[in-house]
C-alpha cells in the first residue's frame, strides 16, 4: 500500500466493496478503520472472512471492542470465530511411551477417566526426523459459534473468561482440549500442547 497517494488498506477494501462481491477476504484486521469497513460489509449481506491476533476465540470479541467497534455491531456481524495453533507432530518411527502420573495428567487438563488410561508419548529422535523427535505439524482448533447467549454476554460487557465459559457450555472444544485429544491419540507430546495453549 502507498499512503502517499492515498492507496491504503482501507481505501482498497472500499473499492472492492463497490464491485458488490458475495465473499470478501480481509487478510488481517489491525486497525479501527479496517475493522469498521469489515463489520459494515458483514452487516450488508457480504460473507467476510478475516484474521485477528488473539490468544483464543473468545478474546477476538474483546479485541474488536477494544479497537473501538461497538458491542452491538460485533454481535450483529460475527457468526463464527476459529482459533488455531500449530504443534509439532511426533515422529512415528521413534516416539515412545512416556508414563506420567495421574495428578500430572489431571493438572494438564485431562478428566479423571482419561487420566487413568492415557499413555502420553514423547519425542526421541532418529534418522527419519533428523534426530529431533518431530516430523511435520498438526493443527489445534477452537471453534466458537456466536450464539444468542454469547451475544447477550457481549452486550453486557462480560469479560473473556465468561465468554469462554458460555462457549464451552454450548459445546466449544478449547485449544487445550483439542491438544489433549492429539496427546491421547499419540500424535503430539504434552510438552508441545502445554507450550502452545492456555490451560
Amino acid at each position: 500500500m502507498r499512503d502517499s497517494i492515498g492507496l491504503t488498506f482501507a481505501s482498497a477494501l472500499r473499492a472492492f466493496l463497490r464491485q458488490d462481491p458475495n465473499i470478501i477476504l480481509v487478510g488481517e484486521i489491525r486497525d479501527l478503520e479496517t475493522a469498521e469497513i469489515a463489520v459494515k460489509a458483514a452487516l450488508t449481506g457480504h460473507l467476510v472472512l478475516s484474521t485477528l491476533h488473539t490468544n483464543d476465540a473468545p478474546s477476538s470479541v474483546n479485541r474488536l471492542v477494544n479497537m473501538g467497534i461497538e458491542p452491538f455491531l460485533v454481535t450483529s456481524s460475527i457468526t463464527l470465530i476459529c482459533a488455531q495453533r500449530l504443534v509439532r507432530r511426533l515422529c512415528v518411527h521413534c516416539r515412545e511411551p512416556y508414563p506420567l502420573s495421574v495428578p500430572a495428567l489431571l493438572h494438564a487438563g485431562f478428566d479423571a477417566q482419561d487420566a487413568e488410561t492415557v499413555v502420553a508419548m514423547r519425542a526421541v529422535g532418529c534418522p527419519h526426523c533428523r534426530h529431533t523427535g518431530y516430523r511435520g505439524r498438526v493443527g489445534l482448533y477452537e471453534v466458537m459459534e456466536v450464539t444468542d447467549a454469547i451475544r447477550d454476554l457481549v452486550l453486557a460487557g462480560a469479560p473473556v473468561v465468561e465468554l469462554r465459559r458460555a462457549a464451552v457450555a454450548h459445546g466449544m472444544v478449547t485449544l487445550r482440549q483439542s491438544g489433549l485429544r492429539k496427546v491421547k491419540d499419540g500424535v503430539t507430546s504434552l510438552e508441545e500442547v502445554a507450550r502452545e495453549t492456555l490451560n
